[in-house]
């Protein structure tokens, strides 16, 4: 039998291949491994904290009530993004989404109510001005908590323009 001359070559060339395919699958599961371990040492996952939401009917409530005394102690304004809840803290920002035309606006809460018992949430007027309802007098409103214990500057920029002011 004759053999062919480039045969320990190829035969060589062979084995350094099996062996770097060999080699190439060590490595990558040594490096999913490697990956797998710094991914287990990574920071837990964060709780998951419920979101608070509440939907409903929301009313407004404006000139009838002006000046008068709310229940944080402060005079009543309809120019401002207030509102009334039952039992959210008075102070706490809320996220009012309008879910007839998607429209938003945050509100502070600063009195306690609505007295109806069908209503979530009595808003200043210049919320349902914004909001799109003021015309109708209520609306189907979507709440949420954005903060329980705002900053004072964050409550300084909930105001609506006063336009006779010039």
């Amino acid at each position: 039998m004759r053999r062919f001359r480039g045969s320990r070559a190829i035969r060589s060339a062979s084995l350094v291949g099996v062996a770097l395919v060999i080699s190439l699958g060590f490595s990558s599961t040594t490096a999913r491994q490697a990956i797998g371990s710094k991914s287990s040492k990574a920071a837990p996952k964060a709780k998951h904290r419920p979101h608070w939401f509440q939907l409903g009917r929301a009313s407004w409530y404006g000139k009838n009530f002006q000046g008068q005394p709310t229940a944080s102690g402060e005079a009543f304004d309809m120019n401002q993004m207030t509102c009334a809840h039952r039992s959210l803290p008075l102070g706490a920002l809320v996220r009012v989404t309008n879910l007839r035309n998607h429209r938003s606006v945050v509100v502070r809460v600063n009195d306690r109510g609505p007295m109806i018992p069908s209503r979530i949430v009595d808003l200043s007027y210049a919320a349902a001005r914004v909001l799109g309802f003021h015309g109708r007098g209520t609306s189907r409103v979507r709440l949420d908590l954005i903060d329980a214990r705002p900053t004072r500057s964050e409550t300084a920029q909930l105001s609506w323009p006063d336009r006779t002011r010039n």
